[in-house]
């Protein structure tokens, strides 16, 4: 499996456009290769260098994205997948919870403490074996792992980053 961007390339800076600093919405992504027996999909974005590279958080990244069901026939997702718990764009696709305090469905984008570096962002990709039974309400990061634990067919990830001024 292969994870690509039309707007970053790996080790790449992150438009501000998908950043809190600009208009906050998801970048397209695009995949390939995907295993046979592939029935969804599902995409974590995470930053490991919250609040800072030095000092990262004890309980994990800071979760910016948990996406999932999202058809095995599709090719990617769109820019600007609306943040909502089941979007019109992929369809079927459901979307969990970021690590924000508010609007915390869907994506969020890069806004790293002011002076706390260089941060990377993980869009990681998972092709399941199954649909997932998991509701969009109680779907974070640490849910959707153990949801898919034992059905991941491969996964892939996408690594850009990003530093607020």
């Amino acid at each position: 499996m292969r994870v690509t961007s039309t707007v970053f390339n790996e080790g790449g800076s992150i438009p501000a456009k998908y950043t809190g600093e600009g208009q906050d919405t998801s970048p397209p992504l695009d995949w390939t290769d995907l295993p046979s027996g592939t029935k969804s999909l599902a995409v974590i974005c995470d930053d490991p260098d919250a609040p800072s590279h030095t000092n990262p958080r004890p309980e994990g990244p800071w979760v910016h994205w948990v996406i999932y069901n999202i058809p095995s026939d599709t090719s990617g997702l769109p820019e600007a997948v609306a943040r909502t718990a089941q979007p019109a764009q992929p369809a079927g696709a459901q979307q969990g919870k970021n690590d924000f305090a508010s609007d915390n469905i869907g994506y969020r984008g890069p806004m790293p403490p002011a002076g706390s570096g260089l941060h990377r962002y993980f869009f990681k990709v998972y092709a399941l074996d199954c649909q997932l039974d998991l509701e969009p309400e109680n779907a974070t990061e640490k849910s959707l792992l153990a949801a898919i634990e034992g059905h991941i067919l491969d996964k892939a990830a996408l690594m850009g980053t990003y530093k607020r001024a």
